[in-house]
């Protein structure tokens, strides 16, 4: 015979080799397609937003949910020939609010990208790496300082 015992917030089930050997007599319950948290991806079959989507990454529900839900319904309702073009204003309202948080929602260009900000990434020769043959001619436009001279 099975015996249960608490501890804290666990439960703890023994079970006997005999309750092991009897089928089992729960039911399954069919799967309610219309139940909002089931994963259904990103539109319902009612065509309605699922809010809930992980594919949203959080959005629907941060600081900014309310504005990121308006721009999105309006894009996805939108019936105009340019989709979305009739949405211009709640996406700048949408932006707005992202860059007032921008901790939370970081800019494309400040997301970490593996180089530090003494390192830009550019096609251009810096000063401490001039192209080759260019040691004896000094750039022009730029000011005489003290490191320059030494060179």
């Amino acid at each position: 015979m099975s015996s249960v015992r608490q501890e804290g917030k666990d439960k703890i089930i023994f079970v006997t080799k005999e309750d092991h050997e009897t089928p089992s007599s729960a039911e399954l319950v069919e799967e309610d397609p219309n139940d909002p948290y089931e994963e259904q991806g990103l539109i319902l079959p009612s065509g309605e937003i699922n809010w809930n989507c992980p594919c949203l990454g959080g959005m629907a529900s941060g600081p900014c949910g309310t504005e990121f839900k308006e721009a999105f319904s309006c894009f996805h309702y939108s019936k105009e020939e340019v989709k979305g073009s009739d949405c211009l204003e709640q996406f700048r309202v949408m932006q707005e609010c992202l860059q007032r948080y921008p901790e939370l929602y970081p800019k494309e260009d400040d997301a970490p990208s593996g180089q530090t900000a003494e390192e830009p990434a550019s096609a251009e020769p810096s000063a401490a790496n001039p192209p080759a043959g260019s040691e004896t001619d000094p750039d022009p436009s730029q000011p005489i300082t003290e490191s320059s001279a030494e060179s």
